[in-house]
């Protein structure tokens, strides 16, 4: 039976590779076709190297962006950079069959001129987070693996949302990137990820997925629970006007730096984690 067993796994991993050339659409909108399964891959961006991870395919990178740092194999690969400041040499020399770029900057442009594959991926909403896992099992030859990371995400999901279902109630949320201040709105994936934790974000979806608010909108809305990802929480208390917010005058703030803020920022698989920490924040009773 065992060797049945071994000999099925290897035709099927056998016809993985096989389905080559084929064609994809990338989230630029460029036709690109893959000759061979890549074996050497560089991620640009760490929901990439993730993902990648998650669909047992770490072993096919050999090289990832600076903020790439889960799980630890990833560490020990060469860093090419990030968003504004990639390598282009140090990414070229890593001789890759190919590399996941962002649709943002223009890096694909200096890759496909120095000979090398590339293929862009926008993950913003929370529909992306999947859409993007079965989009590199395809790109990977890797769509049985992909299909069983969409289907455990969701699952985990599901479990983290069940639990926040038992709220009482629904508190109003402003959430913050960045003190410019950046936020989430409601159609991005941390803005859905809200609302699957029983919240309200106190942003109207016509402001976009990732926008730039203004502090006397924050005011006006008075949300009841502020939630930051950078760690400058005793500035925005001094912030004009923001001692009468309700978030302030009761002290309901979390602020997740570090490793939290990874799980609630980069829309991969743990992304069920990250709403985890939003249900314990959202509504402590629940722990």
């Amino acid at each position: 039976m065992k060797r049945v067993w071994l000999f099925v796994s290897a035709l099927l991993f056998s016809l993985a590779f096989a389905q080559f050339p084929r064609t994809l659409k990338d989230d630029l909108g460029r036709e690109v076709t893959i000759q061979a399964a890549p074996k050497r891959v560089v991620a640009m961006l760490p929901s990439i190297s993730e993902t990648m991870c998650a669909m047992d395919a770490c072993g096919r990178l050999v090289g990832v962006d600076d903020y790439s740092d889960y799980p630890a194999q990833v560490t020990r690969l060469p860093r090419v950079g990030g968003l504004y400041n990639p390598n282009l040499e140090a990414i070229v020399a890593l001789k890759p069959d190919l590399v996941f770029v962002s649709v943002y900057g223009k890096l694909h442009e200096g890759l496909e001129k120095a000979g090398v594959k590339t293929f862009a991926v926008r993950t913003e909403s929370y529909d992306d987070i999947f859409r993007s896992i079965r989009v590199l099992g395809r790109v990977l030859g890797l769509e049985g693996q992909g299909e069983r990371l969409v289907a455990r995400v969701q699952k985990e999901v599901f479990e983290v949302e069940t639990l926040a279902a038992k709220a009482k109630d629904r508190p109003t949320v402003y959430y913050e990137i960045d003190p410019t201040p950046y936020s989430v709105g409601p159609d991005s994936f941390i803005g859905v990820l809200i609302a699957k934790a029983r919240g309200v974000n106190i942003l109207p979806k016509e402001l976009g997925l990732f926008p730039q608010v203004s502090p006397e909108l924050v005011v006006q809305k008075n949300p009841q629970v502020i939630i930051l990802t950078h760690p400058g929480l005793a500035d925005l208390k001094k912030r004009p006007g923001w001692a009468g917010i309700r978030a302030v005058q009761a002290g309901r703030f979390c602020s997740f730096t570090g490793d939290g803020d990874n799980l609630l920022s980069r829309p991969g698989p743990r992304v069920a984690q990250g709403l985890k920490l939003l249900v314990a924040c959202l509504h402590p009773e629940l722990r």
